[in-house]
Formats: C-alpha cells, structure tokens, sequence
C-alpha cells in the first residue's frame, strides 16, 4: 500500500484526526480485484490511549465523521457482544419479527438495568462477573444494593421472634 496524496485536515474541526490520505494498493494481486483507490484516516483514541487507522472508500465525508460513525458503530459491535456472551443468546427463539423484536427488546432492558446496577454500586464489579453473580443468587431473598456495594460480607442474620411463654427463641 503506497499514499496517493495527503488530504489537508481542518484545524477547528478535526480534533483527534492524526492522518488523511488517499492511498492505491501496491501488491499485484490485491491490485487485480480492486483498481480504485482508498482512504486511510488515522484517528487518536484517547479512552485507550492509541492510534486506530481507518480503511474506507468514502471521499465525500470529512475525517472527522468517519472516525466519530466508526466508534459508534464499534460501541453497537460491543453492545451486541455483551447480549450474546453475557445474556447466552446463541439463537433467536422465534422466527417471526415480532417474536425476534421481543426478545432484542428484553435482552436491550437486561444489559441497561444491569449497566445501571453497576454504575450505581460501590464494588468495582466487572459487568460479565456482575452477571455471573446475580445469575447464581437469583433466587435468594437479600436486599440488592448493600449486596451489590459488598458482596462479600456476610448478611445480616434476622433478629430472633420472641413470643410471650414460649421457652426457646425461634427464628422468623
């Protein structure tokens, strides 16, 4: 792969935009499936600290869309791996659209009620160990936020009922 030209980037508008260039294929046999030329746009990550290229055929936009459509679409490629991984959707249960929209709807409700726990708790959880958590006390009767700000202290026992002539204490 060999730059064509180096396209000039805005100073105002391109704030994280480290490259524009057209470039042309050089290797003979890429060069035979695809004559045209592409559009290298190099972008600075500052989440994780790191440069990503961008390889496209788009001339019309400027660098700066680019970069910003190809984090959001990075951010959907997450958020449809959180619902596979996390949620074990493999398969779709139904075949109808209907059937399909309900079960992207509930898997959406899921992973954003379960966001919002995390953001919320005390406990620097990981989102797939949050997951595995709560999937394994599901059934348990504790209050959610104390054991989600410290899973792993013990619970509270209850207190004891006491009933008037009775000899032995009994538990609720």
């Amino acid at each position: 792969m060999s730059t064509v030209e180096e396209l000039e980037l805005p100073e105002t508008t391109a704030q994280h935009v480290l490259k524009d260039e057209e470039i042309e294929l050089t290797n003979p046999q890429s060069k035979t499936k695809y004559k045209g030329r592409f559009r290298r746009v190099a972008v600075w990550d500052e989440e994780n600290r790191q440069t990503i290229e961008l390889i496209t055929n788009n001339f019309a936009w400027a660098a700066q869309p680019i970069g910003d459509l190809y984090k959001s679409r990075w951010e959907i490629e997450v958020f449809f791996r959180d619902i596979k991984q996390l949620l074990h959707i493999k398969t779709f249960i139904g075949t109808s659209k209907n059937a399909v929209m309900i079960q992207i709807w509930t898997a959406l409700i899921t992973i954003l009620l379960i966001k919002v726990m995390k953001a919320t708790t005390k406990f620097g959880w990981h989102l797939s160990n949050l997951m595995a958590f709560i999937r394994l006390n599901i059934f348990l009767k504790i209050e959610l936020q104390k054991w989600l700000d410290s899973p792993f202290t013990e619970p509270e026992k209850p207190p004891l009922k006491i009933v008037q002539g009775d000899l032995f204490a009994q538990t609720p």
